[in-house]
């Protein structure tokens, strides 16, 4: 039995300027920690190799320190790595890839392909046919030498590359470093294994997306995984495990308030969130000042919890109710101010600040009544 792992997309060195810096900071160790955990996964369950299918970089300018982190992250594994570069840490003649071999930090166990070629890992019983991108950008199909590339009989013959699968994925991924999506069928491949995606995907029996293994975006398309494939035998179909590695969970609440009762609701599920929970929170309509301040509690507490959550209301109109306009004297210039903060919340670039700015003047106006009674 042929059996080994397939990651992409670790995109260490990445950063995340929308949290606040303690939560970017966690966010970006958590790359680090998930690399350990697959070293520690292909360690335990003893596959015959690693594959990474490109961006193991975010970018080229990650700092000398963050280069022999992530190598020292994989030290639980002493089997063979197999990596290539992708669009983010392309195989440039100057790049992070040329770094790390200068800094001396690749271990002799790990195999960073340069060029497009066959890395032979008989042990294994595979025969890794890799394709890294030498640069960010190319519109021609970097898997295709796979076709005529010769491999020694006995070893499966396993792809390894970063790019789009044409026509298999949504419309607005990146059209750049194309994949015929035949290419596991024309090079007689028993496995291609693919970087980019940052979801996990089956393009087909013996093609695969493994997605980023720590999911870092808004998008729910399946992040946070490995896969751990196993092969008969060359030319026996791949029999292909999700194994979850991800440890925080990323989602995108869009929520559309109208009564007191959506508000209520939505104050339920925030008191749910845990602390592995990444959350954007997006409101849009318009709830009662009192909703409104008992949204923000629940908010807060949720904030409180969780790993990171992010709200914008720049879409919610905050909508006095009656007893709040005729506190407000109707007719009175108290009345005008809260008239023309009510039409600024439907300007987006002032919709937080007149927002805020009306939930105080009827708070004011609310104790001023109550203090004068």
């Amino acid at each position: 039995m042929i059996r080994f792992l397939h990651t992409a997309d670790w995109q260490i060195g990445r950063q995340y300027g929308q949290f606040e810096q303690e939560d970017a900071a966690v966010l970006a160790e958590a790359r680090f920690d998930v690399v350990a955990r697959i070293a520690e996964l292909a360690a335990r369950q003893s596959v015959g190799a690693v594959l990474v299918a490109g961006d193991v970089f975010d970018t080229q300018a990650v700092s000398d320190r963050t280069i022999r982190r992530l190598f020292g992250a994989m030290q639980a594994y002493g089997g063979p790595w197999v990596m290539i570069a992708g669009n983010h840490d392309a195989m440039l003649a100057d790049s992070v890839w040329t770094r790390a071999r200068q800094l001396d930090c690749i271990g002799p166990n790990v195999r960073v392909a340069s060029q497009c070629g066959v890395i032979e890992l008989p042990e294994a019983g595979l025969a890794v046919l890799a394709a890294p991108l030498t640069q960010r950008h190319t519109y021609d199909d970097v898997t295709q030498p796979f076709d005529d590339l010769d491999t020694p009989p006995g070893l499966a013959r396993v792809g390894l590359a970063h790019g789009s699968v044409q026509g298999r994925l949504p419309g607005d991924a990146d059209a750049a470093n194309p994949i015929a999506a035949d290419r596991a069928a024309r090079a007689r491949l028993d496995y291609l294994a693919l970087g980019d995606w940052h979801g996990c995907l089956s393009v087909d029996a013996r093609t695969w997306y493994a997605g980023t293994p720590e999911q870092d975006r808004f998008r729910g398309n399946a992040p946070g995984y490995v896969l751990d494939v196993s092969i008969a035998a060359p030319g026996a179909e791949p029999e292909v495990r999700q194994v979850q590695t991800g440890r925080y969970r990323w989602s995108l609440w869009t929520e559309r308030l109208a009564l007191d009762s959506d508000a209520e609701a939505l104050a339920r599920r925030l008191d749910e969130v845990q602390a592995d929970a990444v959350l954007r929170l997006v409101l849009e309509g318009e709830t009662t000042l009192a909703a409104w301040e008992q949204l923000q509690q629940a908010i807060g507490r949720a904030a409180a919890r969780a790993r990171a959550l992010l709200c914008d209301s720049t879409a919610l109109s905050l909508e006095p109710q009656a007893a709040d306009l005729a506190a407000l004297q109707a007719g009175g210039y108290v009345a005008d101010v809260a008239a023309r903060l009510q039409a600024m919340q439907h300007d987006a670039a002032q919709a937080d600040v007149a927002r805020e700015a009306l939930r105080q003047l009827l708070r004011l106006q609310r104790e001023t009544g109550a203090g004068a009674a």
